[in-house]
């Protein structure tokens, strides 16, 4: 399977489990994860979610074989397709979610992490918003919430160019709790989320609460906003350009373009 999910002592894991492809998502595998985080929601025995990877990969992002395939309901977010419904069910989550990175973590493998409570990189994490270099724009919200917690500059610098940086970089943009060696990571993620599950579970979820307070409803309303613009911008000429690119190896030609 290519989300593995596992439930032990309290703790749901769930582990993009793909690395042959590199733990590029499919619509598939977005909807496995959205309704593993509802069914979570609602088993009381699960206090705590931890999402990670290979010790090598996290995510390369969407598969962008599945992604066009399935472009035409992807450009209908009001359809709701797996991938939104994954933004909003991560979004709306009321138990602690913690992120445990290792590797490449690109497109919305970096974006989802804007969404979790704690935040833990591998030392050897590469990091990538890369949506102007495929015609795009930003996505779940990280239009409104990285210049937050960034500031606008450094933010603009990851947004506009999309370029890879460093776990230590992520460090310093404020998202991130702690960077580990690779070989600790999973360890001490599954530490921390042990000590959550020692800790009352309502007091946990309502601290959670209270610090997202008026925020979930925003995040969904700039999420709308950008969906909107993704969804045209993903059948304009921009993006078919960089999406050929891509399958043919080769570097776009975006000077054609105002």
């Amino acid at each position: 399977m290519d989300i593995l999910t596992q439930i032990e002592q309290g703790v749901l894991t769930i582990t993009f489990n793909r690395p042959e492809k590199k733990n590029a998502i499919t619509q598939a595998m977005y909807q496995a994860m959205a309704d593993a985080l509802r069914a979570a929601e609602q088993d009381n025995t699960v206090r705590a979610i931890i999402l990670t990877g290979q010790p090598g990969i996290f995510t390369a992002g969407n598969d962008l074989e599945d992604f066009m395939k399935n472009a035409a309901s992807i450009a209908n977010p009001s359809a709701v397709p797996p991938v939104y419904q994954f933004m909003r069910a991560l979004n709306e989550c009321g138990k602690p979610v913690i992120a445990a990175v290792s590797g490449a973590a690109v497109g919305i493998g970096t974006t989802l992490l804007l969404h979790c409570d704690l935040v833990y990189l591998a030392d050897n994490a590469k990091l990538s918003m890369p949506f102007s270099q495929l015609g795009l724009c930003p996505e779940f919200a990280s239009s409104m919430m990285l210049p937050r917690m960034a500031g606008y500059q450094r933010a603009a610098e990851k947004l506009l160019l999309g370029e890879n940086f460093s776990a230590e970089e992520a460090m310093q943009l404020g998202f991130v709790n702690k960077v580990l060696p690779a070989d600790e990571l999973l360890a001490h993620a599954r530490a921390v989320a042990d000590k959550l599950v020692a800790l009352p579970a309502k007091s946990v979820r309502v601290t959670k609460a209270l610090m997202r307070q008026g925020q979930a409803a925003q995040v969904q309303d700039v999420m709308n906003a950008e969906n909107a613009h993704f969804a045209a911008m993903l059948g304009a000429p921009e993006a078919r350009e960089a999406f050929t690119a891509f399958f043919q190896k080769r570097k776009p030609d975006f000077s054609q373009f105002d």
